[in-house]
């Protein structure tokens, strides 16, 4: 049997950006991220750097190609969404936007049980922003989707 590591396991996400200094002012700014660390090269750029928002670990890194490490702008965009729930989904999506976000779904109630609206942060990186109002079990969630499929009755 293997040994338990000696902190639980999560799944944190990790942003490559261009000009990580400011992305985590922007993040600060958005999401109220608090800093844990920052790891600088000589050259000033951002290595590694730890933030928290509402209590979940965001990494993040500078563009460093040596490592593969490149942001959504730089190779075309990307599929993958970043999805966070706070205590006040219409609080923080109004502060990103002020902060430079751009809202790409208005924040509204949702069938599965959020209330949830979706921005692109200045960076390439595109959020799910969420409060969940209502517990949803999966039976009553897929019909609510069936539901959302068919359209207006």
């Amino acid at each position: 049997m293997t040994e338990q590591p000696a902190r639980p396991c999560a799944l944190s996400p990790y942003l490559t950006v261009k000009n990580a200094k400011a992305a985590i002012e922007f993040y600060r700014r958005a999401f109220a991220a608090v800093e844990l660390f920052r790891l600088t090269g000589p050259d000033g750029r951002i290595g590694h750097a730890e933030l928290s928002i509402e209590g979940a670990t965001v990494m993040l890194s500078d563009e460093w190609p040596d490592f593969a490490a490149l942001s959504p702008p730089t190779i075309g965009g990307t599929p993958v969404k970043l999805h966070v729930y706070v205590a006040d989904c219409d609080a923080v999506v109004a502060r990103a936007v002020a902060a430079g976000a751009t809202l790409m779904r208005p924040v509204a109630d949702q069938f599965y049980g959020d209330r949830s609206g979706m921005i692109a942060d200045p960076f390439g990186h595109v959020w799910f922003v969420a409060t969940l109002k209502e517990q949803v079990a999966p039976a009553e969630m897929q019909r609510r989707w069936e539901a959302a499929l068919a359209g207006p009755a």
